[in-house]
C-alpha cells in the first residue's frame, strides 16, 4: 500500500491523494440503496488529463481496481467502491474549455455540473437539453457514464444524442479519442456511443464534445388533474397519437403529490389520483396547449389549469424536480426504480405497480417521464425495519419483472450498476451478454475498471 501511494503521489499534487478513513467513507457510495460498498485504498482527485493517465498507468501496473466517480448522485451503485480500489473522482476537472456558437458545440471536462453548462451556453443563445432532476449537482461525466435522461427527453432526447466526441483514458493509461466535432460523421464503429452508458467500465472520460441547440423560447405549461392513473395515461397516448411534441410530459401520482406538498408546501392538489404536466416551448405555445387541454378533458381530466406565464410554469417544474427527494422523506429511505415501457403500456405499468404496493404492504409513489414511458416507481420504507426492508427489495424486483413483461427495459436513464446487474442478464440474454463481455475484455483485458458493475 505504501508503495502504491508513493507512486501515485510522485506525479500528483499533494492534496490529490486522500487516505483519511472518514473521507474515504464519504466517497464510498452513490445514492442507491441495497448496494454494498467496499473499503477503498485511496481517493484520487486529479485536475488534468495527464494526472488521470498517471493514475491508470499506476493502477494497471499493480492490478489495483479503479472506480471512476462524478458527483455520486447516481441511483444504481455504479460509483460504489470495491474492496481495495482507487476511487478516481473527476470533480476537480471542471472547466468549460470551449463554447462555439457557429458549430454549436461545447467542449468540457467531466466535472462540469450540468446546470452550470446550461447557463453558460444560454449566454450564447444556445441550450444543452439533457436535464436530469439532479441537474444542479450532477456532472457531465456522470451523465455520460450512466446515459442520463431528464424531463425534456420526450422532445429533445437523452445524453447520448448530444455526445459527439470523447477523450477517454483506457485501463492501461493510453488516451483514446472518439467521434468528431462536425455535425455529421460515420467513420468507423461508433465508439462514442459505446462509451456513453458504460458506467466507467471501459474507460475514464476526461473530455467531451457536446452538441448544442438554439435556445428555445421559455416553456408554457398546463396541469391536468385525473381521477385515475389510467385516465392520465390515456391522455398521454392521445397527445402523442395526435402528433404533438411537448417539451415535457410528466406524471405524478397522488402519493407523490402529497409528499411534495409535505416537503415544499406548494399546495398541489392532493385529491386527484394523478397530475399530468405538459409544456411547450414553441414561439406560440397557446394553440397546442389548448389542444392538449381538450385531449386531457376527453380522456377524463377533472380539471385542466394552464399556467399564466413562464414563471408559473417553472413552479410546476420545480414541483416535479422535487418528487424523488420528497418521496425519500416519507419514511426516511427510498428505492427508485427506473423502468421504461412502451407508451401504449404505461397504464398497465402504473396499475401493476399499485397492485405490487398493495401486495407488499408498502407505500410506492410514482412519478414518470410519461411522454417517453420512463417510470420512476419509488418504494418508501424504514431501513431500520428488517421485514419492511426485505419487502421493499422484493417489491423493487417485482416492478422490474413487470416492466420486462410489458416489453420494457430495466433502466431508461439511471444505469445498471450493482442494483440491477442480475436483471441485466435477464433482459439481454446469453448471446448479448457474451458480446458485452468480449467488448469489456477488448477495452480492459485485466478487468480493473469498475469491476463487478453491470455484469
Amino acid at each position: 500500500m505504501s508503495e502504491l501511494l508513493e507512486q501515485l503521489r510522485s506525479a500528483l499534487p499533494a492534496d490529490a491523494v486522500r487516505t483519511d478513513p472518514d473521507v474515504l467513507r464519504s466517497y464510498a457510495a452513490d445514492t442507491a440503496g441495497f448496494c454494498p460498498a467496499g473499503r477503498p485504498a485511496a481517493l484520487v482527485l486529479p485536475r488534468t488529463v495527464e494526472q488521470v493517465r498517471h493514475v491508470l498507468r499506476t493502477a494497471h501496473a499493480r492490478q489495483v481496481p479503479v472506480v471512476p466517480q462524478g458527483a455520486r448522485t447516481g441511483l444504481s451503485g455504479a460509483a460504489n467502491a470495491v474492496e481495495g480500489c482507487l476511487l478516481l473522482s473527476l470533480v476537480r476537472m471542471d472547466r468549460i474549455l470551449e463554447i462555439d456558437p457557429v458549430d454549436r458545440i461545447a467542449v468540457v471536462e467531466p466535472g462540469v455540473v450540468n446546470a452550470r453548462l446550461s447557463r453558460a451556453v444560454a449566454e450564447h443563445g444556445l441550450s444543452y437539453p439533457p436535464d436530469p432532476s439532479s441537474w444542479e449537482t450532477c456532472t457531465i461525466g456522470g451523465n455520460i457514464g450512466t446515459g442520463s435522461g431528464g424531463l425534456c427527453c420526450v422532445k429533445y432526447g437523452v445524453t447520448a444524442e448530444y455526445v459527439l466526441g470523447l477523450d477517454v483514458v483506457l485501463a492501461d493509461g493510453r488516451l483514446l479519442s472518439t467521434g468528431r466535432r462536425t455535425a455529421k460523421g460515420v467513420a468507423g464503429y461508433d465508439l462514442t456511443r459505446l462509451i456513453v452508458g458504460s458506467e466507467g467500465s471501459l474507460g475514464v472520460v476526461v473530455r467531451a464534445v457536446l452538441g448544442l441547440r438554439a435556445q428555445p423560447p421559455g416553456q408554457l405549461a398546463l396541469a391536468a388533474e385525473f381521477p385515475s392513473a389510467a385516465a392520465a395515461c390515456d391522455a398521454v397516448c392521445r397527445i402523442m397519437a395526435a402528433g404533438h411534441t411537448p417539451a415535457l410530459l410528466e406524471l405524478m401520482d397522488r402519493t407523490t403529490l402529497r409528499a411534495v406538498n409535505e416537503m415544499t408546501g406548494m399546495g398541489l392538489p392532493e385529491t386527484t389520483e394523478a397530475l399530468l404536466l405538459a409544456a411547450f416551448d414553441t414561439p406560440d405555445p397557446a394553440p397546442e396547449l389548448r389542444a392538449v387541454g381538450e385531449l386531457c378533458t376527453a380522456a377524463g381530466a377533472s380539471e385542466v389549469v394552464p399556467a399564466a406565464d413562464p414563471a408559473e410554469s417553472e413552479l410546476l417544474l420545480q414541483a416535479r424536480r422535487a418528487a424523488l427527494t420528497a418521496l425519500e422523506a416519507v419514511k426516511g429511505t427510498s428505492m427508485i426504480d427506473d423502468v421504461c415501457v412502451p407508451r401504449s403500456r404505461l397504464a398497465e405499468m402504473l396499475e401493476g405497480t399499485a397492485e405490487i404496493a398493495e401486495r407488499y404492504g408498502l407505500t410506492i409513489g410514482v412519478c414518470a417521464h410519461a411522454g417517453d414511458g420512463n417510470t420512476h416507481p419509488t418504494v418508501c420504507f424504514d431501513a431500520a425495519d428488517e421485514d419492511e426492508a426485505r419487502r421493499a427489495r422484493e417489491s423493487f424486483d417485482a416492478i422490474m419483472e413487470l416492466g420486462l413483461r410489458l416489453g420494457g427495459t430495466i433502466t431508461g436513464e439511471h444505469g445498471v450498476g450493482l442494483l440491477k446487474k442480475d436483471w441485466l442478464a435477464r433482459e439481454l440474454g446469453e448471446v448479448s451478454l457474451e458480446l458485452h463481455r468480449a467488448v469489456k475484455a477488448a477495452f480492459d483485458p485485466t478487468g480493473i475498471l469498475n469491476p463487478g458493475k453491470l455484469f
